[in-house]
């Protein structure tokens, strides 16, 4: 449903505004998810009543349908007028807001639709097609097809290729719109955007046989000039506070310190300030192991983990962000479900994208699924997982990564180091792995089935996964459906050949 699906956008992008058309089931999901803490965009809002729904309920922006903002329909203006009016003079003081609500418009491109925007009341200006055409796109209308032929929307080696566009180009496209912006202010003698919002006594309607935009210009004495601002949301943390609060005793004496605390998507890069603590009092280092032991219950944000100096481990019940253990250093990070759990981890997705970033050292042992780009450059840290999506272990250099599940496309290239064990019953591993630079051999040795059982069995104890349980009950027969996946120039290293 909505609310599940705000949520889950919401994990995955602290600050992102969750769009949503008007109608019962968005107004129910808006109040559920505004207490959250989601920021949510009311579109294709029609009128004044549904503007005032919207945002009791929670909306913290409200867009008028009135079609494209080039050819707005007659039937659209009277509706904007009422939106525009109703959000501009309404008292939210005490209300379910979050700070001033505010009006956006989308499919703004030129100077003149930013200042009629903002004089007609807008507060905030969407813009989408025109840096993408500075970029380069000749809106081929492909973009799902991963064809697009000037290599914009493709991960087609051959169509990138053909992209000839820059960074600067929307840099550019920006700075002289805005310059023009400035001009049409100079000319209505304001200084800034704030001064000229709800403004519309300062449009003009040209002569235009059987449209009347009079209600759309007309502006009540009460209308504000400008929306004040909400607050700036804090990008403090206190968790991380606490945290360092807490560990005191092991920063200052060596002291084992264990703390249970709740964690919500909000906190990012938790346990970093941390670990900054440990390395500038300990180095490298870092403490013995388990001298700090955290454990967290909810759903993390961002970065958990980051740049974890050994001696800490952090054990989170629930589900996590992106970025878990980005710059992994010696620390150990363990991530489960409830136990209350319906759902088999094996299954289903606890963790986001881009985990384990560049480590160093340390262990990750997560029961369930994770999204792309997992171990990417990792040069040294272990890892066990249940399933992996697109460009696994791209770019490894060292360390060891368990697959216990399904692997996304493109895995382990431009692997260079470090092995990684893949569980596959199905036989089809391959057809997922990049063969550029690795090899896929079964488990060959005694010292790779030892290996392979011992992180199986420190997975199974730390968090209790039902599928680790279950090879390591039918092993060793469960060994012979595992296959190895080694750089194939690192072998000839470890072969003595190099």
């Amino acid at each position: 449903g909505m609310i599940e699906d705000g949520r889950r956008l919401s994990a995955l992008a602290p600050n992102i505004v969750v769009k949503l058309p008007i109608c019962a089931e968005a107004l129910a999901a808006t109040h559920q998810l505004a207490s959250e803490g989601v920021r949510i965009n009311m579109t294709l809002v029609f009128s004044a009543p549904q503007a005032l729904l919207a945002a009791n309920a929670g909306a913290r922006y409200i867009s008028p349908f009135v079609g494209r903002f080039d050819d707005i329909a007659e039937d659209g203006i009277e509706q904007l007028a009422n939106v525009v009016t109703c959000v501009k003079n309404y008292d939210w003081a005490g209300k379910n807001v979050d700070g001033q609500v505010e009006i956006i418009t989308a499919s703004v491109r030129t100077p003149n639709h930013v200042t009629q925007a903002a004089l007609l009341g807008a507060d905030e200006y969407a813009f989408a097609t025109a840096p993408l055409i500075a970029l380069g796109c000749i809106m081929d209308r492909r973009c799902h097809s991963n064809c697009c032929p000037v290599g914009i929307a493709t991960q087609d080696a051959d169509l990138r290729l053909k992209f000839r566009g820059s960074a600067d180009h929307v840099v550019n496209y920006f700075r002289l719109l805005a310059e023009d912006v400035r001009r049409h202010l100079a000319a209505l003698g304001a200084s800034s955007l704030d001064e000229i919002i709800g403004r519309s006594d300062l449009l003009e309607q040209l002569p235009v046989r059987g449209l009347d935009l009079r209600r759309l210009l007309w502006r009540s004495p009460s209308t504000p000039r400008s929306t004040t601002p909400a607050a700036p949301r804090s990008v403090v943390t206190p968790l991380n506070d606490e945290i360092l609060r807490r560990a005191t005793p092991a920063l200052e004496g060596g002291q084992a310190v264990e703390m249970s605390l709740h964690i919500a998507n909000t906190d990012r890069s938790t346990g970093a300030r941390l670990s900054g603590e440990v390395a500038r009092r300990f180095g490298s280092a870092g403490l013995l192991p388990d001298t700090i032991r955290l454990r967290l219950t909810g759903s993390a944000g961002q970065s958990l983990g980051a740049f974890l100096m050994r001696g800490i481990t952090l054990t989170l019940t629930g589900d996590a962000n992106d970025y878990v253990g980005k710059g992994l250093s010696g620390g150990r990070i363990v991530v489960r479900p409830y136990a209350s759990s319906a759902y088999l981890p094996q299954n289903n997705a606890i963790a986001g994208n881009t985990l384990l970033y560049g480590a160093t050292s340390g262990e990750l042992y997560i029961a369930g699924r994770v999204g792309e780009r997992f171990a990417v450059r990792n040069s040294g840290a272990t890892a066990v997982v249940e399933g992996v999506g697109d460009h696994g272990c791209e770019y490894m250099t060292g360390g060891r990564v368990v697959v216990l599940g399904p692997v996304g496309r493109n895995f382990a290239a431009g692997m260079s180091g470090g092995l990684a064990y893949i569980w596959n019953p199905a036989g089809d591993f391959d057809f997922y792995c990049n063969m550029e630079m690795v090899e896929i051999t079964l488990l060959q040795s005694d010292a790779e089935l030892h290996e392979l059982h011992t992180l199986l069995s420190d997975h199974c104890r730390l968090t209790g996964s039902p599928l680790a349980t279950t090879l390591l009950e039918s092993w060793p027969a469960s060994a012979e459906q595992f296959v190895k996946v080694t750089p194939i120039e690192y072998r000839r290293i470890l072969e003595g050949v190099l």
